[in-house]
């Protein structure tokens, strides 16, 4: 039984692990409330991150936190999303300013190294104690119930401890409660891998379609194609571990021959320059048992983390640790009614992981590719679809009774082809239990 309580402890008020997007924001509103915030950062910004297109719902977020302008200057405008076709490169735009919620047309595509470092100099700036180069190496939970000990090394082989009221875990893929805990556990319904770099010289369309989000599917999985705004472009795979095992040479060739087997986004690097070291990582899906316990909270990539199709990821961390924030102070403010915020913080911390997954286990089966390659905007599916699309999962849009009647049409023709559906499901199957192997960028 989880204990639905939070009691404060000397020191700081809260401790935040990880300096990334989920961390920095919840850093951000803590301390312009006041309260004595401290930062971990493993690394030093600006550090490489991947995951570099923002989903419209991130912009009000980014006006709440005070950063908006910084992240326009640096951002690629981002007016839609286009998914190409693997066989024909036929190409199906989708434009946000088409959603149900006409007010959020638009977001940014970013170098993720000069966004985090915006958000966590903003943190610093409201007030909160940012530690760089410091890696959180055991947590202690007080026995009194009155907070938690942190013990972390300093890049330069200090080590330092800190005591507080609240853990913030916002330490990305390490997940560091969730492994010491042992509540972390592998999302057996999805697996995959990613292999990805920056080019220069890719081509690009015209006008506002210049930072549209590319999906491009292929019989392997699917690629991104995110334009960012210093020329550059981000070009990744995402693919099944079945194909991952069957490099047998450098990374570098490997990359750009899984780049060969998609012919419309070849075509469109004809012209381009691998710009980057070639970087790979075992993608795997995953979420955390708990989002919370006694003097504890899990936000972003460490409570759950699932595939990166639709760039989901920055905007769920991001409201995560709004949300975060949000729950420790009500349990602050008001313990008696602690147990009904921390619920209602779990509940918000499955509902995004949730109802993007249902779309990512499905959308590389072809009754899938169908209906995002011809969308009808019947019953007004569309709309609810590009909603989806924009990250609009946590307001009072009311698009879940057409996400439903999307969801029956998916189902009836996958029924009715149920030949190719069934063929789908086993490829789909014998792809997931392949385990995928560490990989190097030799």
């Amino acid at each position: 039984m989880m204990p639905d309580t939070f009691t404060p402890a000397t020191g700081h008020d809260i401790l935040v692990i990880g300096g990334g997007p989920a961390g920095a924001t919840a850093a951000i509103l803590l301390a312009e409330k006041g309260y004595r915030v401290v930062v971990l950062e493993k690394s030093r910004h600006p550090r490489f991150h991947i995951g570099e297109s923002l989903l419209p719902a991130n912009v009000p977020l980014l006006e709440r936190l005070g950063v908006a302008e910084k992240v326009r200057a640096i951002g690629m405008e981002k007016w839609g999303a286009e998914f190409v076709s693997p066989s024909d490169g036929r190409r199906q735009e989708f434009q946000f300013a088409n959603a149900w919620d006409k007010s959020q047309p638009m977001s940014y595509q970013v170098r993720r190294s000069e966004f985090d470092e915006i958000l966590i100099r903003r943190a610093a700036a409201q007030g909160a104690e940012v530690i760089e180069g410091c890696k959180v190496q055991d947590v202690e939970f007080l026995e009194d119930g009155s907070g938690v000990r942190v013990a972390g090394m300093h890049d330069d082989g200090r080590t330092q401890s800190w005591t507080a009221g609240q853990i913030i875990d916002a330490s990305g893929r390490d997940t560091f409660l969730g492994n010491r805990l042992q509540t972390k556990r592998r999302n057996k319904k999805h697996n995959s891998a990613a292999l990805y770099a920056h080019f220069t010289g890719a081509r690009r369309d015209c006008g506002k379609r210049e930072g549209n989000i590319g999906i491009y599917w292929f019989d392997h999985g699917w690629f991104w194609f995110i334009p960012l705004a210093d020329g550059t472009t981000s070009i990744g795979a995402v693919v099944w571990p079945q194909y991952m095992k069957t490099r047998t040479g450098p990374l570098r060739e490997f990359f750009l021959e899984t780049i060969a087997r998609c012919p419309p986004l070849a075509d469109r690097l004809s012209g381009a320059t691998l710009a980057s070291e070639v970087e790979a990582t075992g993608n795997y899906a995953y979420a955390c048992d708990r989002s919370y316990g006694r003097n504890y909270l899990l936000v972003g990539d460490a409570f759950a983390f699932i595939d990166p199709v639709f760039s989901s990821g920055v905007m769920l961390a991001m409201h995560g640790g709004a949300a975060a924030a949000e729950t420790v102070d009500r349990c602050r403010q008001a313990p008696a009614r602690a147990s009904s915020a921390l619920k209602r913080f779990d509940k918000l911390m499955r509902h995004g992981p949730k109802e993007f997954s249902w779309f990512i286990y499905r959308v590389t089966n072809p009754t899938m590719r169908e209906l995002f390659l011809g969308p009808r905007n019947v019953l007004r599916m569309e709309e609810a679809l590009l909603s989806v699309l924009a990250g609009d999962l946590f307001g009072r849009t009311p698009i879940w009774g057409s996400l439903r009647a999307f969801k029956v049409l998916y189902y009836v023709i996958s029924f009715a082809n149920l030949g190719r559906t069934l063929r789908a499901m086993r490829s789909r199957s014998a792809n997931i239990r392949v385990e995928p192997e560490r990989m190097t960028s030799g």
